[in-house]
């Protein structure tokens, strides 16, 4: 037992240092947007597309990763990844122009799609439900440790030696960990159940046994609103302290460290114990908590922007708490989608939860806000009747875009509250799945009088329903309603023709409607025969 925690704990510790690295490599351009931008007089749309390169592919890439991920060894899917995006991480930092830093930043994009879906399937399979929300987080502390570092030691780096050197240095970590992955233990699929049945495969398409989850669904569009505000905030973040609060480089990269990457740590360990308990008392709390703590989030995030310049301390500690209270997200809902998509389809889960989650929202989100800015910006400069677009136009548009995030943190609680009210359904029909064996297949060798029995039960039916009925009325002659004579009754009396044709009509209806229960008859007792032996 020891041993089995020991190793789950050994491997949680390799998979939180690859996360880690995922997000540096991640953070690394917003932390140098502005040097690269001045370099080559890229606007904010371009960096915006820019930001947006790699989460294109990470979301097309991410679903056949997931489904191998269900299908493959784990630590080796995760060790090619780590080793191919910090090649390619370094190659970064060798683009002569925006364009082959362009194509660099696709290629990070399709090594950094093995993380997620493998890293949290395999969690999933090391730790129980009752831990999972707990292990999940410390996981995800990678995230804001990894942003956190991403802007401080990037933004120093930049200042001091120039934003190439900070590409460099980054590939070294990343191929050490991809010779540690290699060496992880792959639990099995459901091992972490308290069924024995919860590893078997699911029987049909991958992908629809996935999306017919009600929740599952209602998770998927969260996953888009709310990457569409993690991904502006993390682009834009230093930019906008550097336009409007008028900081230097590496005091907008510190700033931003702290109030956007650095309080994810107390946010994670927060949420991961939080969601735990509430689980505990409530099958849908972990969803309401995230709901509630994105609400509260919206309300900071809004008076953080509304400060006038110069307000840094206010700004730090109002927008500090919002983020705080947004990375909540990530220990309520991760944990969510474990405990409703069987073991064997968790990894596929994941890459269609985080296909969503990056093309509709992360790769939409910097672009959206750099072309706002960008709009913004241009009336501000209409406004004032200049000719030119100056820093301090741009100042504007970036302050007025950026009102977009509190504006979709607040339609993102409404979705989770949605989710919230089909989780315990999906919870409940997914433990009733894991502990239900599947019914095993009929034998396909019948008997010798099985196999007469529905021969003549085929050849019947298919005589009475493949023939029809010759009539002897002529082409355009219409049907005439026959009412039943008897000697009481005074309807006059049907021509010779017409009582012929009822009546072999009569006789065809009875003999198609015996026919088919013939049939339905010997198929039943060819079942129960079946079964019996």
């Amino acid at each position: 037992m020891n041993q089995s925690r020991d190793q789950a704990s050994y491997t949680l510790a390799i998979l939180f240092a690859i996360n880690l690295l995922n997000f540096y490599d991640r953070q690394i351009f917003g932390a140098l947007a502005e040097p690269i931008r001045k370099q080559w007089a890229l606007n904010d749309s371009q960096i915006g597309w820019l930001a947006t390169a790699f989460t294109l592919l990470y979301a097309l890439v991410g679903v056949p990763f997931g489904r191998l991920s269900d299908r493959w060894k784990r630590p080796q899917l995760l060790s090619l990844g780590v080793a191919v995006w910090s090649l390619l991480t370094a190659a970064s930092g060798l683009a002569w122009s925006y364009g082959s830093l362009f194509v660099a930043r696709l290629g990070v994009g399709v090594g950094e799609a093995t993380c997620a879906p493998a890293s949290n399937s395999l969690i999933g399979d090391l730790y129980p439900a009752a831990r999972r929300a707990r292990a999940l987080s410390l996981f995800m502390l990678g995230l804001p440790l990894g942003g956190f570092l991403g802007y401080f030691v990037s933004g120093h780096i930049a200042a001091w030696y120039g934003w190439r050197m900070a590409f460099y240095i980054a590939c070294l970590p990343g191929l050490l960990l991809a010779v540690l992955a290699r060496r992880l233990f792959d639990a099995p699929r459901g091992a972490a159940e308290s069924s024995p049945l919860a590893g078997r495969p699911h029987q049909g398409s991958p992908y629809w046994s996935v999306l017919k989850i009600p929740t599952i669904r209602w998770i998927i569009i969260t996953g888009a609103l709310f990457n569409f505000n993690m991904y502006a905030v993390q682009t834009f973040l230093p930019a906008y302290l550097s336009r409007y609060h008028s900081l230097d480089l590496k005091q907008a990269n510190t700033l931003a460290a702290i109030t956007f990457s650095a309080v994810g740590i107390p946010g994670l360990l927060l949420g991961g114990w939080a969601a735990d308990r509430i689980a505990a008392v409530r099958s849908s709390g972990r969803l309401l908590l995230s709901s509630a703590s994105l609400l509260l989030a919206a309300a900071f995030i809004y008076l953080a922007l509304n400060l006038s310049q110069g307000q840094l301390i206010l700004f730090g500690a109002l927008m500090g708490t919002g983020c705080l209270l947004c990375f909540l997200y990530y220990s309520c809902v991760y944990a969510t989608i474990q405990d409703i998509v069987p073991p064997s389809l968790r990894g596929t889960a994941m890459a269609l939860y985080f296909f969503a989650m990056y093309l509709l929202g992360g790769s939409f989100g910097p672009v959206l806000t750099g072309k706002l800015s960008d709009y913004f910006a241009r009336l501000a400069m209409a406004e004032a009747g200049a000719s030119s677009l100056n820093e301090h136009f741009r100042a504007v548009g970036l302050h007025r875009a950026m009102y977009m995030i509190p504006l979709c943190t607040v339609l993102l609680a409404a979705v989770l509250l949605a989710a919230a009210r089909t989780v315990s359904r999906d919870m409940g029909e997914l433990q009733l799945w894991m502990s239900s064996p599947d019914r095993p297949p009929l034998p396909v060798q019948p008997t010798a009088v099985h196999c007469r029995l529905v021969c003549r039960a085929r050849t019947l039916s298919t005589h009475f329903l493949a023939q029809p009925h010759r009539s002897r009325r002529r082409p355009n002659q219409p049907l005439q309603r026959l009412e039943p004579r008897n000697r009481y009754s005074r309807a006059p009396r049907v021509p010779r023709f017409h009582r012929r044709r009822s009546c072999l009509a009569r006789r065809h209806r009875g003999h198609r409607r015996r026919a088919l229960q013939f049939h339905k008859a010997c198929l039943r007792a060819l079942h129960r025969s079946i079964e019996a032996s």
